[in-house]
């Protein structure tokens, strides 16, 4: 009776050893998993809000004008010259910038009476 009482318990045992690898395994891979998913939502944009009816020239000139800023880098003007254009907000990547060079660009963005405010965003928000 000895005999089977320790068969069992070599049997549950080995079952937890399994399931701990098998956890540490899961773990393992989804800290990796984590690291892409990080890095993916690690990108941030400053959207620039205008008042309504600013002019597509007064909006270049503050994109422009604010570019010069280390790691606030403006995105690509849109090129396939569609109406939806006239609606463009600037934005700058800002991934890597400290919040001394964000509030270096939203000193630089304020100086423009179009301009009502910035946004910055990640990629997670909607």
């Amino acid at each position: 009776m000895l005999a089977v009482t320790d068969r069992k318990l070599c049997s549950v045992h080995l079952r937890v050893a399994a399931l701990t690898i098998a956890g540490s395994l899961l773990v393992t891979a989804g800290v990796g998993g984590c690291a892409k998913f990080d890095a993916a939502f690690g990108k941030q944009e400053a959207v620039v809000q205008f008042k309504t009816g600013t002019p597509i020239a007064t909006r270049l000139k503050v994109r422009a004008a604010c570019s010069h800023l280390p790691e606030a880098r403006a995105e690509a003007l849109p090129t396939d010259h569609l109406a939806s254009d006239n609606l463009y907000d600037v934005i700058y990547r800002v991934d890597n910038a400290s919040d001394a060079q964000l509030a270096r660009l939203e000193q630089c963005l304020q100086k423009y009476p179009s301009v009502l405010g910035v946004d910055i965003q990640t990629s997670g928000d909607s």
